[in-house]
């Protein structure tokens, strides 16, 4: 299929994991994309497995010059932006009395300020084109409650949400539908990380919050990055033109609204 032909799509974080899933269908459907990331390297990796369609860009959402560097660029080589992802995210956990501000900051400034400045950068673009546009931003289950040792994590998902139904209200007036993809728990290297949290802070083996998060989901299983691509193309695509400020729950039934 080619639901997004003669696109140009810009995705953070999309070296790996969640993002490059997103960009390898894009690409399928039509796409040209940037594959933006702090780690250039392995940005450009994945932009030469992907071909001619995408590019590899440096992007550091947590730092302003990086964000409006890696817009600029991705205007140039592209011609435009018409699909931003919001993607880039960091995870942490600790309870309420270990939390600590310099850990709080990192979070709020990659998870929320770095999604609202580039949806911000992005929006002036497509704002000035006159073409409108398609923004999508990364929530999480998490951002629907609170969990007992991921305070800082959950508070910036729940952030997101709330910046997706407020950009989505403003922006589409302009055209620009903002819209969010609320995964549950989704397998994939990032998830050592988290799993080394829970076996810290719940004296767990490593691999057991893992499995038992994977066995509790109705869907009897942790969701994987594909998962997410039908959902990402969606959103990205004229089928949503109508859709403005929802977060939606892509999570085997994890979370029901």
């Amino acid at each position: 299929m080619t639901r997004l032909a003669g696109k140009s799509a810009l995705i953070t974080g999309a070296a790996r994991g969640i993002g490059r899933a997103f960009a390898e269908t894009y690409v399928r459907e039509g796409a040209r994309v940037a594959i933006a990331d702090i780690d250039l390297a392995k940005a450009r990796a994945t932009a030469e497995e992907l071909g001619a369609a995408a590019i590899a860009v440096h992007m550091d959402v947590s730092q302003q010059q990086s964000i409006d560097r890696a817009v600029s660029e991705t205007i140039a080589a592209l011609g435009g932006i018409d699909i931003l992802v919001n993607n880039a995210a960091i995870f942490t956990a600790a309870p309420i009395v270990e939390i600590e501000r310099t850990d709080f900051d990192r979070v709020f400034n990659i998870n929320v300020a770095g999604t609202l400045f580039t949806l911000q950068a992005v929006a002036r673009h497509m704002i000035a084109s006159g073409k409108g546009g398609k923004i999508i931003n990364m929530a999480s289950q998490a951002g629907r409650r609170g969990e007992p040792l991921v305070a800082v994590y959950c508070a910036s998902k729940a952030a997101i949400i709330s910046l997706t139904q407020s950009a989505g209200l403003n922006l589409i007036t302009h055209g620009i539908n903002v819209n969010a993809i609320s995964p549950g728990v989704v397998d994939g290297e990032h998830w050592d990380g988290v799993d080394a949290f829970f076996a810290k802070y719940e004296n767990k083996a490593p691999g057991q919050k893992k499995r038992e998060v994977g066995e509790a989901v109705p869907f009897g299983r942790m969701g994987t990055a594909a998962d997410l691509c039908g959902m990402a193309v969606f959103l990205a695509s004229t089928d949503a033109d109508y859709v403005v400020g929802q977060t939606y729950n892509v999570d085997g039934g994890q979370w029901l609204s």
